[in-house]
């Protein structure tokens, strides 16, 4: 891992970035990385990202699930946010996503999976659980993450400050846009999700970015390690073990 150093400031990490022709080979390249993770630490603690960017990855890790049973059977995984007001089952909901595209086809236990209720009426309490919860089984020894057009990571969304812990977050008027919530036609205006310093506890980063409207958002992250809260996806640069898996189109402007 190359490290770039201040002077006089923090350490400032290089993640690793890998470029691939299209999404099916990306997908592939994370797949790999995952299977690394759960390898090394069969029970490891997941934490797993909705949208389109993992949906194809999800699929090839079923496909492997099927493949050898056995792999995932300890695996433990963990829902990185959801979208404040939305049932379990409504169409645009993360858990209704997860449920469908990989726990499950995996036929995860309920000991094995840990999520936010979306339609908690009690936001601190519920933010609060997410904590506790956290405090008794993580570290996250893997967080897969999206990159928002905006430069979000989950639902920390660009601000004048950023939460650190499990918090419930305004959303802004481009991410209540979300195709999860425009194909389904829901209304959303505030998130649960994990806090930044949450995701940079998790001892890997996998970060998943495909398509070309992601390209501009993308080569800013790359080619600006500077750290500022405007830019949630610029703290990436202060954690050790990120990496960057992209289609050609996301890396389009990398060059």
């Amino acid at each position: 891992m190359n490290v770039a150093e201040r002077a006089g400031a923090a350490r400032v990490f290089q993640p690793e970035l890998v470029v691939s022709p299209d999404v099916e080979t990306m997908s592939r390249q994370a797949l790999r990385r995952i299977l690394d993770v759960i390898t090394q630490k069969p029970d490891a603690l997941i934490c797993l990202a909705t949208g389109a960017s993992p949906a194809r990855t999800y699929a090839l890790l079923v496909e492997e699930g099927r493949r050898q049973p056995e792999l995932l059977q300890k695996v433990r995984w963990l829902k990185l946010d959801e979208w404040a007001g939305l049932s379990p089952d409504h169409p645009g909901s993360s858990e209704r996503y997860l449920w469908e595209r990989l726990l499950g086809p995996l036929q995860v236990r309920p000991e094995q999976y840990f999520g936010w209720n979306g339609q908690a009426t009690d936001p601190a309490a519920e933010c609060q659980r997410m904590a506790a919860w956290l405090a008794r089984h993580g570290p996250m020894d893997l967080c897969i993450l999206g990159l928002g057009k905006n430069g979000h990571l989950a639902m920390n969304e660009p601000a004048a400050a950023l939460q650190p812990g499990p918090h419930l977050a305004r959303l802004t008027p481009e991410t209540q846009q979300h195709p999860m919530l425009a194909e389904t036609g829901a209304r959303v205006m505030s998130g649960f999700t994990l806090g930044m310093a949450d995701l940079l506890a998790s001892r890997r980063i996998l970060l998943l970015v495909c398509g070309e409207g992601k390209a501009s958002v993308l080569a800013r992250l790359w080619r600006e390690p500077v750290i500022t809260t405007a830019f949630p996806a610029s703290f990436l640069w202060l954690h050790p073990r990120v990496t960057i898996c992209c289609d050609r189109a996301a890396a389009a402007e990398l060059d």
